[in-house]
């Protein structure tokens, strides 16, 4: 009988749960299994980097972070252009076991003091490049700090359209499950080329775009922004394209976008807006393919999509991914969307009240988006519970009556938003871009509506407010609009 003495057992012990604490970081998650370091990781313009000096960058970038005086669950904000060495200093955080907190390129100095005041990070990036070269001559960090799936791997800050920007904490679990599911789903493999033209501050572009390609060990053609004539040119070298609606409309409204660009790219992926019928339909008379919607937020990556073999249906944001249970409350066929998974977030950073109003007591996220699951399992989403129009007491759910004037002719787009009425409580109005006259929407809504479901006013505008994703800004549309109906009378 043999025995270990229990420093021995115990050293064994901690070696072995140190490697099963290493493997759920998320660096070695991405990075452990790429088929060929040599291999092209990205392509830009003026660049290519394979992925061996890729990951003796970010190795390099780690070492200079722990100089520097990072450690583990330290916060490192990046409000940083899109580029090799943003993605390099990317792993190198993970790598270190720090959290990563990337912020829009567009927020003021003003607006990123918020941040900073809320983050308290210890090192705020601005310029990645800078740091690459110091950190050029610097030995590479060997091994990946140990972390568990649990440990927070990044804190992404929501939009805040209603009140402050709240911080979503993403562990090393939750991305890792994401990107699992999503290669698994989308049939990622390294013969891929993804076009990458999203901005990498955000959930898309970061950690939906970037992880499937580095889970699968795919190239990515690399672009700073979108930008029309140069995915024009870029496609035939690409396999998957992923974007917002509005690249697809932008390619649409091309005279040089033609069915043989696409016919290699295997699929086209579309999120963090909602994709018109309208754009699903032509999109599929041009090119003969039918773009993948998905659906998904910061709070938990991507939750459904469209199958990748088998019927994409319009309107439609596809089954849920293996692992999410989604449901609707309210008891009705529409209600707000719960979710739970492993992908779901932690919670929100040093917000615990918040983090608890937003869960259920059986554990369910409140998405806070409102939709409904038809018979064959399909999700569909209807609008944002704080969209919901409350009108005479009646209940109008915007997207109903946006697929409705979507239709019309003269209408390129439709926003539909709540405003203040004393009457009613709240009108049901629309804005829309288009040259369509105000009396024929009207008009013709009411063939197709309730009437209590019919905009009172139509309003023109050239373009409707989105942010960096496309998504319409609606709030900033409710406060235009807010004293529409104010010189009526009682």
């Amino acid at each position: 009988m043999v025995r270990l003495r229990y420093d021995v057992l115990a050293g064994v012990i901690s070696s072995r749960a140190r490697e099963e604490l290493m493997g759920s970081n998320l660096y070695n998650v991405l990075t452990s299994n790429i088929p060929n370091l040599n291999s092209e990781c990205l392509v830009a313009e003026t660049e290519s980097i394979s992925y061996a000096a890729l990951l003796d960058q970010a190795s390099r970038i780690a070492r200079y972070l722990e100089q520097r005086g990072v450690t583990p669950g330290e916060r490192v904000l990046v409000q940083a252009p899109k580029s090799v060495e943003t993605v390099a200093l990317y792993l190198a955080t993970g790598k270190l076991g720090a959290i990563f907190v990337p912020l829009n390129t567009a927020y003021t100095p003003t607006e990123v003091e918020v941040f900073l005041a809320d983050a308290e990070p210890v090192l705020f990036v601005q310029d990645p490049k800078a740091i690459a070269g110091e950190a050029a001559g610097l030995e590479p960090l060997a091994e990946c700090t140990a972390r568990s799936a649990d440990d927070i791997a990044a804190i992404v800050y929501t939009s805040g359209t209603t009140g402050r920007s709240k911080g979503a904490m993403l562990t090393h679990g939750n991305l890792a499950a994401n990107a699992r599911a999503l290669c698994e789903a989308w049939a990622f493999g390294p013969y891929d080329a993804l076009l990458h033209a999203l901005p990498i501050f955000h959930v898309h572009g970061l950690f939906v775009a970037l992880h499937c390609a580095l889970l699968s060990g795919s190239k990515m053609v690399w672009l700073e922004r979108f930008d029309e004539a140069e995915v024009l040119r870029l496609l035939p070298r690409t396999t998957v394209m992923m974007g917002v609606p509005t690249f697809y409309t932008r390619l649409l409204a091309s005279e040089g976008f033609s069915r043989e660009l696409a016919a290699g790219v295997r699929v086209f992926i579309s999120g963090s807006a909602p994709l018109l019928e309208q754009s699903f339909r032509e999109f599929e008379e041009r090119t003969g393919k039918r773009i993948l919607e998905r659906y998904g937020m910061s709070e938990a990556v991507i939750i459904t999509s469209n199958p990748l073999h088998g019927e994409r249906v319009a309107g439609s944001v596809g089954f849920p991914l293996p692992g999410v249970e989604l449901r609707v409350s309210g008891g009705g066929d529409i209600g707000v969307i719960e979710i739970r998974g492993p992908s779901v977030f932690a919670g929100y950073w040093r917000d615990p009240v918040k983090t608890a109003e937003e869960f259920t007591a059986d554990g369910y996220f409140i998405t806070g988006d409102l939709g409904r699951v038809d018979g064959d399992g399909r999700v569909w989403i209807t609008g944002r519970a704080k969209d919901l129009v409350i009108s005479g007491g009646y209940n109008v759910y915007p997207k109903e009556v946006e697929l409705v004037l979507d239709e019309l002719p003269g209408v390129e787009e439709s926003a539909v938003i709540a405003v203040p009425h004393r009457d009613l409580g709240e009108a049901v109005v629309a804005i829309i871009v288009g040259d369509a006259p105000e009396a024929e929407v009207i008009a013709a809504a009411r063939q197709k509506l309730a009437g209590f479901k019919v905009p009172k006013r139509v309003i023109a505008v050239p373009a409707l407010p989105r942010n960096a994703l496309g998504k319409v800004q609606k709030n900033l549309l409710r406060e235009d609009h807010r004293h529409l109906f104010a010189a009526e009378p009682a």
